[in-house]
């Protein structure tokens, strides 16, 4: 059996199924008649922080500012800042993790995570994940299911989704 453990020693990246799971959560909705994506509210606050395309928030990289009502992209610019993001995500999750032995289905259910939390510093999780405890590891994907203080349907499939991905 092939060694499928991401070591740090090279570049760590999200694979073809980890940026699947990311998609199919995030989904690139908005899509106006005219082909465009327009910028949607954030479900939790009906409002900011604003969101367009595969979940980007903040920095309007095409347009200048920041992305707000009314912000329109290609869907090639959604796709491109959906890899520029998964790229600084995986970055960051490397970071957090260090050189601990993390297999790719692991990996990419980190970045997952942390592309839709940024939390990948101060969660539990990242902290038996280092210890090397999988299963407490994919128990923890669970709590964090809620936004606006409230448990979201979608935010609990997706954690159990990255869970059975951890777990390979």
């Amino acid at each position: 059996m092939p060694d499928s453990t991401v070591h740090a020693t090279s570049a760590r990246r999200i694979s073809a199924e980890g940026i699947a799971l990311i998609r199919r959560f995030e989904g690139c909705a908005q899509l106006a008649t005219d082909g465009m994506i327009d910028a949607y509210p954030d479900p939790a606050t009906g409002g900011p922080p604003w969101t367009i395309g595969w979940g980007a928030t903040g920095r309007d990289s095409f347009n200048g500012g920041r992305i707000h009502k009314g912000t329109r992209w290609t869907q090639a610019q959604c796709d491109a800042r959906l890899a520029e993001d998964l790229a600084r995500v995986a970055d960051e999750v490397s970071a957090a993790i260090g050189d601990v032995p993390t297999s790719q289905c692991q990996f990419d259910a980190l970045v997952s995570f942390h592309y839709n939390t940024g939390a990948i510093g101060r969660a539990t999780l990242t902290k038996k994940h280092i210890a090397r405890d999988s299963k407490g590891t994919a128990r923890e994907f669970g709590r964090w299911n809620r936004a606006g203080a409230r448990v979201l349907k979608g935010l609990t499939r997706r954690r159990m989704a990255e869970a059975e991905m951890y777990l390979g």
